[in-house]
């Protein structure tokens, strides 16, 4: 269309035309008398729009996509961080949880032989004094703490303190091969002599030769003059190996100690012994065995089959 005086008219006019039109469809509201022009041209141009519509949905439905999935993104990173801390909170609750059963367990020991203990956390393990096998407390003379004193934990007898510092002491730890504790046999009494033996069960010489023993029965810490090195009463471990008699003046049976040295965290100094030998008392009950049901069963012969053959041919 060329740009001539005419045609500016015409555009100041259709645009006059325009407003004038607006204004009154504004003023009338649902009475407009272009309601019907409009029908007329909704009805005209609705299946363009549609299709149009149709063809450009993809395209922002893709926008929306990408938005979206940047916002599900935070999202997913926002739950990932707290699903971490709440797995880190539940470590630390069953790191506590465990804790303070290993300390409940230490107490019920340590009230059972009627030992007076002093609390203390491991903080290092390692070779120390010229010993194999040592563990470091976090408790020294400040706390009462002495040379040969026995050191137990909820399972039973950890070691005897070796060396002390102001702040810490050093723990041989039974299963030293340079370790060596009296025990005394549960139910019968009889003494001997247990050794550690690194990472293997302790070795424990009965004086006793002809000494009766079985894999599953119990030992505990014979005493000392003195109490020092060790009280008694103290639960060490169970045997599972007895070599046979040979007439000898000793017996010689290997025994898994209760404590898992490679395990250590909460730990008890006893600083009172106990006023009596407390024997067997310290041994929580074995648990019962309940005995394998019996199933029995009766088969009844079938009359067929203890009747008499018929002949093969009736």
């Amino acid at each position: 269309m060329r740009d001539t005086r005419e045609s500016r008219l015409l555009l100041v006019l259709l645009i006059a035309i325009a407003f004038a039109l607006i204004t009154v469809d504004i003023r009338a509201g649902e009475e407009s008398p272009v309601d019907g022009a409009r029908q007329a041209a909704a009805a005209a141009f609705g299946p363009v729009e549609k299709g149009v519509a149709t063809a450009v949905d993809p395209v922002a439905n893709a926008i929306g996509a990408v938005r979206d999935s940047g916002e599900r993104h935070n999202r997913i990173a926002t739950l990932e961080r707290e699903n971490a801390a709440l797995k880190a909170k539940l470590g630390s609750d069953d790191q506590t949880r465990s804790r303070i059963h290993e300390l409940d367990e230490m107490l019920k020991r340590a009230g059972a032989g009627q030992y007076g203990i002093k609390g203390a956390e491991v903080i290092a393990v390692g070779a120390a004094q010229g010993f194999s096998w040592t563990v470091t407390i976090d408790a020294g003379s400040k706390d009462g703490i002495e040379r040969d004193m026995t050191v137990l934990n909820g399972e039973g007898l950890v070691g005897r303190v070796a060396t002390v510092g102001p702040d810490t002491a050093t723990v041989v730890l039974a299963n030293d091969p340079d370790f060596t504790v009296g025990t005394r046999l549960e139910k019968t009494g009889e003494l001997g002599f247990a050794t550690g033996q690194g990472d293997r069960a302790l070795s424990v010489q009965m004086l006793n030769g002809k000494a009766k023993v079985n894999p599953g029965d119990r030992l505990v810490t014979f005493g000392s003059r003195g109490n020092k090195p060790f009280v008694p009463g103290v639960p060490i471990g169970e045997v599972v190996k007895v070599d046979p008699s040979r007439g000898d003046l000793t017996r010689t049976i290997w025994v898994r100690p209760f404590v898992g040295f490679s395990r250590l965290d909460i730990v008890g100094v006893v600083v009172m012994p106990p006023r009596e030998d407390p024997r067997d008392a310290v041994l929580p009950p074995k648990p019962e065995v309940k005995p394998t049901p019996t199933v029995t069963v009766t088969v009844t012969p079938s009359p067929s089959a203890t009747g008499p053959a018929k002949p093969a041919d009736e």
